[in-house]
């Protein structure tokens, strides 16, 4: 191709709304345009980018058996209200009237439609297993959009859906998309993590997050570099980091701490190591008649130690919590602790709370709380002596780096990633009990289908892998992902006849071989040319040149290269071809 037939359209400086890399560099490239928040176009060299992602997604989803059918963006709701998630979602799903109030929603996924279909046209148990996919719009009323397209309201998703007549043939469907999506960022050529991961808003018994490892990730993955173990934050267990409580060995003080009302204060101001002390965090629970009216509210005195952080993922897990919980009033707190946040404990509460604490906390002795008294903590607190036993032990923290592998294999360490793709192991009780989604076993009686279901965010992908691979001079595309393979840049294009002659002979060259490659014809200044490919990220230049051609040579350079290597123009086409198979 011409760089003349399609549209180069590049920046020097990104829009001052750019906030992280792959924003900036996207919009400098010219790869996409911002039409309202979170929303894009995708321009001609993005389009490009976003083709050959869905080509290998979409070769690897056939090659394991899976279906490509295509499901609307636009659903009705009275699906959604079946399976309850026309209530639950939540404002991120936006909902929308016809002109005759009808209600629909701008679907973010797919599960109830793939559902119905399912109960529509799968009726015997000889039908399955079965899985479907498709590359499709979705919308997402992202509160607040950012990071470009890493946290857009409108994308690209692959989203695939499997049906299986019980739960050890959903788990085989399971790891063969596994094992598929594996395969596909393999191919992408980028370094990822395959991480467990809780089950958030789509449900389900098992999931696992593939995470596009970068610094600037949202996410984070506590992973054992001496074993195979990675799990996100949210879902890593804690092990307590002590095997057992020791007796007590100070009596419990009433320490001033005037002013200090965090543990690091607190800790700082009594000389004391961080892990000696103890945070308490309140949570509430809300009984409600069938009106919404609430009856009664629990307290939860939640107690981590002092440099550890509580893990709500973990804590919505708890019995009692598992309804949903909320952060404590002011009004609330002050009623049962008898003071303000920043010092509240376990010891002599003026009203009962259901205290739970974590694994480590559990075992500590001789421990610093807050008094329930501004300007007060209490030091030398133990389980027993001086509070009873907590209601609840548990793992309710987030891990750190250091902490025992909970394959026992070594210890954690923890690295930021990006979220590209997750698989879930749905059952039953989601989706197809709801939807009343069943078929025939072989005595002819209706079972439900064990689903699963299986996402790839496809324009999320440019993003990520921008944010891996990228210079101070801009992105730098894995060979798979890149706009163009190859670009042939020709010096003075538009004065040489031979520059012209010998590039466009290259060209025709590189792509009767298969190879994607564009040959800049603009007649721009070499410095210009450069800059433009190098920002939008094209892995190899080949550079053809009035001085070159006189010494029968061209130039080829890789992205990464500090300098180009001299390769004779006879042997162009099989250097480029070596240097694209290493």
């Amino acid at each position: 191709m011409k760089a003349s037939q399609t549209f180069v359209s590049t920046l020097k400086e990104a829009p001052a709304d750019a906030e992280i890399v792959s924003h900036r560099l996207m919009m400098r490239a010219g790869l996409i345009k911002r039409l309202s928040a979170g929303i894009y176009s995708y321009m001609p060299m993005g389009l490009r980018v976003i083709r050959k992602v869905e080509a290998i997604i979409r070769e690897e989803m056939n090659r394991a058996g899976a279906i490509e059918l295509l499901m609307p963006v636009v659903q009705p709701a009275e699906l959604w209200q079946e399976t309850g998630r026309f209530q639950a979602y939540g404002p991120e799903l936006l909902r929308v009237k016809d002109r005759h109030q009808r209600d629909f929603v701008i679907q973010p996924t797919s599960e109830e439609v793939i559902t119905d279909i399912a109960r529509q046209e799968l009726r015997s148990y000889r039908q399955l297993p079965r899985n479907f996919y498709h590359i499709q719009t979705k919308f997402r009323d992202e509160r607040r959009p950012r990071f470009g397209v890493m946290r857009g309201r409108e994308f690209t998703m692959k989203d695939a859906y499997s049906f299986d007549r019980d739960k050890a043939a959903a788990l085989r469907s399971y790891q063969v998309m596994f094992d598929a999506y594996k395969r596909i960022f393999d191919r992408l050529g980028l370094q990822y993590r395959a991480v467990a991961a809780d089950t958030g808003a789509i449900g389900g018994d098992a999931s696992h997050e593939f995470q596009v490892i970068a610094d600037t990730g949202e996410d984070a993955i506590a992973y054992c570099p001496g074993s195979d173990y990675a799990a996100n934050i949210e879902l890593a267990e804690a092990l307590p980091l002590l095997t057992e409580r020791a007796a007590p060995t100070q009596a419990m003080v009433r320490a001033p701490t005037p002013g200090k009302a965090t543990c690091e204060e607190v800790a700082e101001l009594l000389g004391l190591p961080l892990s000696r002390t103890v945070k308490s965090l309140v949570l509430a629970t809300d009984e409600k008649d069938e009106a919404g009216t609430v009856q009664k509210t629990t307290l939860w005195l939640l107690m981590v130690r002092g440099d550890h952080a509580l893990n709500e993922v973990k804590a919505g897990k708890l019995p009692g919590l598992k309804g949903g919980f909320r952060f404590a009033t002011a009004a609330e707190i002050e009623e049962h602790f008898g003071c303000k946040p920043g010092y509240l404990g376990p010891v002599a509460t003026r009203k009962p709370v259901r205290l739970v604490a974590d694994r480590t906390v559990a075992n500590m002795a001789d421990f610093v709380c807050g008094a329930n008294e501004a300007d007060f903590h209490l030091t030398g607190v133990n389980w027993g002596r001086d509070l009873p036993e907590p209601d609840l032990v548990a793992d309710i923290r987030n891990v750190v780096a250091g902490d025992p592998s909970p394959d026992g294999k070594g210890s954690l360490a923890i690295q930021r990633g990006i979220e590209v793709g997750h698989v879930f192991y749905l059952g039953t009780k989601k989706y197809s009990e709801p939807m009343g989604a069943t078929f025939l076993d072989e005595n002819g009686k209706p079972q439900p289908f064990e689903m699963g279901c299986y996402g790839i965010g496809v324009t999320r992908l440019l993003g990520a892998a921008i944010e891996q691979n990228n210079d101070e001079r801009g992105i730098i595309w894995p060979a798979s992902m890149a706009p163009f393979t190859v670009v042939v840049c020709p010096i003075g294009i538009d004065r040489s006849e031979p520059v012209r002659a010998a590039a466009t002979r290259l060209h025709d060259q590189l792509a009767d071989a298969g190879i994607d490659v564009v040959v800049d014809d603009r007649g721009e200044r070499p410095g210009a040319m450069f800059a433009d490919w190098e920002l939008i990220g094209v892995p190899l230049r080949v550079v053809v040149s009035d001085r070159g051609l006189k010494a029968g040579t061209v130039e080829v350079q890789g992205r990464r290269d500090g300098q180009a290597s001299v390769v004779p123009l006879a042997d162009a086409l099989a250097a480029v071809k070596d240097r694209l198979a290493s």
